[in-house]
């Protein structure tokens, strides 16, 4: 049997999104314990020249919506980066749980050899076939922002542990 590119993008995204939304509440229960402003986890980085742990989410969110759209043949919807606080950042993931989850397998099945375009911030322009492109592209530009997100939040010393970050 063969993967189709919906089984093996909108689940995948969906369960780490759902995932993350735990990890989120998690942080949220650690801030209060220890009686702390949970807006203090937004601006949290790893090194000076990374991104703050919002802007993690809002990558990780835009190559879920991004990926989706362009294997769809659709261009990705433009959501403001505007979160600040907890609330504003599980609004987003979940905004961006119900897009992914509106994908139907047809939309996205055969889409293999579509040819995926992104621009980059300098213009340069990127092309990928289907599959390349979530495999060597939007998969990993995901994981590492979500990934990140666990890391600054286990450094901060949340208690999310590895079946936190495997989720189901």
């Amino acid at each position: 049997m063969n993967v189709s590119m919906h089984s093996a993008s909108a689940p995948v995204f969906l369960r780490m999104l759902r995932n993350m939304l735990n990890w989120l509440d998690k942080a949220e229960v650690h801030a209060q314990a220890r009686g702390f402003d949970p807006a203090n986890f937004l601006g949290l980085r790893l090194a000076p020249d990374m991104f703050p742990l919002s802007r993690q989410i809002q990558i990780a969110s835009d190559a879920a919506k991004g990926c989706m759209a362009r294997l769809a043949g659709q261009q990705p919807p433009s959501w403001a980066d505007d979160e600040a606080t907890l609330d504003d950042l599980r609004a987003r993931i979940r905004k961006t749980i119900d897009y992914v989850a509106s994908f139907q397998p047809e939309q996205i099945d055969g889409s293999e050899a579509r040819e995926v375009q992104l621009v980059k911030r300098n213009g340069d322009v990127l092309r990928f076939q289907g599959e390349e492109y979530l495999k060597h592209n939007a998969m990993p530009n995901f994981y590492f922002h979500a990934t990140t997100l666990y890391a600054l939040l286990r450094q901060a010393g949340v208690a999310v542990g590895k079946g936190d970050y495997l989720g189901g």
